[in-house]
């Protein structure tokens, strides 16, 4: 079955929140003269934060909720609790603040002139457009698991992605950096593609570095997966 589109995880697989956020904390801490682990500081605040939406079906709340939620926690487990509302309020806002990996944008324009490529994310969609238009990042749609009321990895966000795209799934490539969510997709139906991004977690480097299935696509970085992606099309489709 021929590829129709692309879907891109977005919150660790396109954009870089390890290296965007440790860069705020640094700076609201200096104000304070606060001397920590930042790159710890800000792993332990992803980890409470993917623990509290993912698989989340018809949640009262989305990710920037949970973002803003284990944010408290994370200051009060790093000692930070002192911190005051507009400092956490600057905090917290840096995930719309975000820069995404330097080899997506210009990949992901190859790929859109061949194909539609969309954001299939578990990011609240205001964060996705404002990422978005900071980065010069044009999707040909935002499916954000907020919309769809569950949250990746349950089958029916991939489902529900697939039909509002009025595609078959194999006629979709998920991609991603993480195998959870591939795991996910290949068993919803979906092609899938590997993206590894060994920074994501900064020197604690990524928990699942590696891919554990035997992907449709594994790359080291954006520019690969264009290369081999678009090596796969119709010469019509690809020019």
């Amino acid at each position: 079955m021929k590829l129709k589109a692309l879907a891109f995880d977005t919150g660790g697989t396109v954009l870089d929140w390890h290296g965007g956020l440790v860069a705020q904390a640094r700076r609201l801490g200096a104000a304070r003269g606060a001397e920590v682990d930042w790159h710890a500081f800000v792993n332990a605040w992803r980890r409470l934060a993917m623990k509290g939406i993912v698989g989340q079906t018809q949640p009262a709340f989305n990710m920037d909720d949970v973002h803003r939620r284990t944010l408290d926690e994370a200051l009060a487990q790093f000692g930070l609790g002192a911190w005051g509302e507009a400092e956490r309020e600057a905090l917290w806002r840096g995930w719309h603040q975000l820069d995404t990996w330097a080899d997506f944008a210009p990949a992901l324009a190859r790929l859109r002139r061949a194909l539609p490529v969309v954001s299939l994310t578990m990011l609240p969609t205001a964060l996705v457009v404002d990422v978005s238009r900071r980065n010069g990042i044009d999707w040909d749609a935002i499916i954000s698991c907020e919309m769809i009321g569950v949250y990746k990895p349950q089958p029916q966000a991939y489902a529900t992605a697939a039909r509002w795209l009025a595609l078959q799934p194999a006629q979709i490539l998920m991609v991603a950096c993480h195998n959870f969510d591939l795991n996910a997709a290949h068993a919803a139906g979906f092609r899938t593609a590997f993206v590894r991004r060994p920074d994501e977690w900064g020197p604690e480097g990524p928990p699942d570095p590696k891919p554990n299935r035997a992907y449709d696509f594994v790359v080291d970085g954006f520019d690969a997966l264009a290369e081999q992606v678009l090596g796969t099309l119709d010469t019509a489709v690809r020019d």
